[in-house]
């Protein structure tokens, strides 16, 4: 189990909002490189069970120090980052409370200068991009965003790169596309691999045959490690894409041949359109907060990682079959798992 650190070097790298799966990645690529690092999280049971919990964050070299905050007290945050150099941020808020992103990244951005750290790198999204205005979207493309939630995600980055430019913190941001993985619960796909694993229909949202983008979640570490490493990341933004482009109704069809061990098994699916979003709006808020973001399914946007590429190199990145193996195999062991055991 995680511990604090007692001999080891003390951490000059902050992961706040670690308990994700995006910041579980991150921690094993710093762990395997030996990098020491803080867990920075709201509960110390929350980290612990996150830790302790996960595979692909039993460390083999180093166990990170767990250190709370509370985001809404400035003491805690400064006290969170106090020793620190470097932050890499991916707070989420809950899906009705976006109007928090901001609010929250201007208070980081003044403890994490009044304790002296030096450099942030936020874990952000396609959101503030808006509606694709182009068949692939680089870092060029406008920031448009028509919805409230890409506004807001939108004044969430100009908070940190405005800081960036004044002098106050040097700053970078890695935005993602969607993302999935083994044990990833916050992703379009994640039902799919849930319900091929226990044999029931799967919920997604429609349509499902367009051409999308997936990072696969593990991934995201090492990309995230050498960014740290490089200098001239920060000052800049970046986009990461995924191993080409995919369709839901592939990824569905994919995941049930492996759960049914029969490459031609259909996948049992439940459809919903923005039509029936709005109407299961009307009894559950966070599928009413779904309503705005569905241009996300019908004109997906295609991430362009060319400037990334260019700045450290080629990067690893699984395919979809494998990604949707492992991830199968992980929705199979914890449906396994799940079971009553049997009467001896």
């Amino acid at each position: 189990m995680p511990v604090p650190f007692a001999s080891q070097a003390s951490p000059r790298i902050g992961l706040v909002g670690a308990t994700g799966s995006i910041g579980a990645s991150i921690a094993a690529a710093l762990g395997d490189a030996g990098t020491p690092f803080a867990a920075i999280g709201r509960s110390l049971a929350g980290l612990t069970r996150a830790f302790a919990a996960r595979p692909e964050t039993a460390l083999r070299t180093c166990d990170p120090e767990l250190r709370t905050w509370n985001p809404d007290d400035p003491a805690t945050i400064r006290g969170a980052f106090r020793g620190l150099d470097t932050l890499v941020y991916m707070v989420g808020v809950p899906y009705d409370a976006f109007h928090l992103h901001p609010r929250l990244m201007a208070r980081t951005v003044e403890a994490a200068a009044a304790e002296g750290v030096s450099r942030l790198l936020l874990i952000g999204t396609a959101y503030p991009f808006g509606r694709p205005q182009a068949a692939l979207v680089d870092e060029s493309h406008p920031r448009t965003p028509h919805t409230f939630k890409g506004q807001m995600r939108k004044a969430q980055e100009d908070v940190l790169m405005e800081a960036d430019a004044a002098g106050v913190i040097r700053a970078t941001i890695l935005r993602l596309p969607d993302f999935y993985g083994p044990g990833v619960e916050r992703s379009f796909l994640a039902d799919i691999f849930a319900a091929a694993a226990e044999g029931r229909r799967a919920k997604v949202v429609g349509p499902i045959d367009r051409p999308h983008q997936f990072v696969f979640v593990p991934d995201v570490g090492p990309v995230v490690r050498t960014l740290l490493a490089t200098d001239a990341a920060f000052g800049r933004t970046f986009n990461l894409g995924g191993a080409g482009t995919i369709s839901v109704r592939e990824v569905a069809e994919r995941a049930f041949a492996l759960a049914n061990a029969r490459p031609n098994a259909k996948p049992r699916l439940m459809v919903a359109n923005k039509t029936m979003l709005r109407l299961a709006g009307l009894f559950d808020p966070v599928m009413r907060e779904l309503v705005e973001m569905n241009y996300l399914m019908t004109t997906p946007v295609i991430m362009d990682d060319t400037a990334l590429e260019a700045l450290i190199g080629p990067m690893a990145k699984t395919s979809y079959a494998d990604g949707i193996a492992r991830t199968m195999a992980a929705a199979t062991a914890a449906a396994l798992a799940a079971q009553p055991r049997q009467a001896a």
